[in-house]
């Protein structure tokens, strides 16, 4: 009785996480002009639709660009300072990482509007530049994190045998240290690359003319709803649960 109790919980939990995504991939299909009940046949057009403007097109590059080089900004430095604070005992070392793992506990409103206040201030020009260094502030912490837990005593050895070899901490983080964290390095980009695609306040408010796709998507959405904006969604979590699952898989692979 137990055990079907907890797959019955099971699958309405699951079924209250997914129906949601089912039916906007569903009405994505829509072939009439509103994404809602009675269903009228099956369509491409809106994908078709989607992929031929322009506007989407030139916000679906620019997500890609930000995502790609703020992810990989937060896993250098994230990796640099894992690395330091996981091999040198300084004073207030716990605070350091607490500090650095704070932004995963702050919403991304208030992140994002004092990084506003501070462009103000300081007269930096609003662009997809600054919308990159809103995503490595929340994503630096992340990468921090999962090469913090990955760093154990074997790479350590490893670390220590190379140094005694006579190699530079140059070389020691480039032919040692790198490779043996492969794996989770890799899983903390695309998991990086995943929120950043997705980030929608902060793109909204660290950017003006060169938009991301959320924001892109969100101007789509106050002229009403429509089976192309099922359809860009619909694309939207593909591509978020095709990286999902390989960094998942990169994980698994360490472990």
């Amino acid at each position: 009785m137990m055990r079907a109790a907890s797959w019955a919980y099971l699958a309405l939990a699951y079924l209250f996480i997914f129906l949601p995504v089912a039916v906007l991939v569903a009405f994505s299909f829509q072939g009439g002009r509103l994404p809602v009940p009675p269903f009228q046949g099956v369509s491409l057009k809106w994908y078709a639709q989607v992929l031929g403007n322009r506007d989407l097109m030139a916000a679906l590059g620019n997500s890609l660009i930000v995502a790609l080089v703020s992810s990989a900004m937060a896993l250098v430095l994230g990796f640099l300072a894992a690395h330091a604070l996981a091999r040198v005992r300084l004073p207030g070392s716990v605070w350091m990482r607490g500090a650095l793992i704070a932004p995963m506990t702050v919403s991304y409103l208030i992140i994002a509007l004092g990084l506003l206040s501070l462009f103000n201030q300081t007269g930096v020009r609003l662009s997809l530049w600054t919308v990159g260094i809103g995503h490595v502030v929340i994503n630096l912490p992340l990468c921090f994190a999962i090469l913090y837990a990955a760093m154990g005593d074997q790479q350590k050895s490893a670390e220590r045998a190379a140094r005694d070899l006579g190699a530079s901490e140059a070389r020691v983080l480039w032919h040692v240290a790198a490779p043996m964290l492969m794996a989770p390095m890799a899983a903390a980009f695309f998991l990086s690359v995943t929120f950043s695609w997705d980030e929608f306040i902060i793109a909204f408010l660290l950017t003006r003319f060169d938009v991301t796709l959320p924001v892109e998507i969100w101007s789509m959405l106050r002229s009403g709803l429509s089976p192309a904006t099922n359809a860009v969604g619909s694309l939207v979590f593909l591509v978020s649960v095709t990286v999902a699952i390989f960094g998942e898989l990169m994980m698994r692979r360490r472990g």
